[in-house]
């Protein structure tokens, strides 16, 4: 499976998190926490917006722009080379925003919420994906 697939797939799973998220928050139903009961206090708190806009649907427009540029990538249109940087740019963007809603969680909030560290791990791994890949290239 090429770091492409890989990373489509993530991003997948990506989206089922963000669109979970989102219809529990229209709803205005709890999540399942699967880490205790602190979900809702980090959903809910203050820091739940970037700019204005929820950091679900800011995640679900994260997750589909590179489902969409990896699904070009993997099945072979002739897409631009600087298609695969912006991917790695939204990805390595992601990855330093999702370690400053950790250090959120863990030193402001000081609750945890599981939906959110799924998320920050997924792109982690969309990360590393990257980073081995190159460094197999190089």
């Amino acid at each position: 499976m090429t770091p492409h697939a890989l990373i489509f797939t993530l991003s997948a799973i990506g989206i089922s998190e963000t669109v979970y998220l989102i219809r529990k928050r229209i709803a205005s139903e709890r999540p399942v926490c699967l880490l205790g009961e602190d979900c809702e206090i980090v959903l809910l708190s203050r820091y739940n917006k970037i700019f204005g806009i929820h950091n679900d649907v800011l995640g679900l427009g994260f997750y589909v722009a590179v489902s969409v540029i990896t699904s070009f990538l993997v099945i072979g249109i002739d897409a631009p080379e600087w298609w695969d940087w912006i991917m790695e740019i939204f990805i390595f963007a992601a990855a330093v925003s999702s370690v400053f809603l950790i250090y959120l969680q863990w030193r402001v909030i000081k609750a945890w919420c599981s939906w959110c560290l799924a998320s920050a791990l997924t792109i982690f791994i969309m990360a590393v994906i990257i980073l081995t890949n190159d460094l197999i290239i190089l």
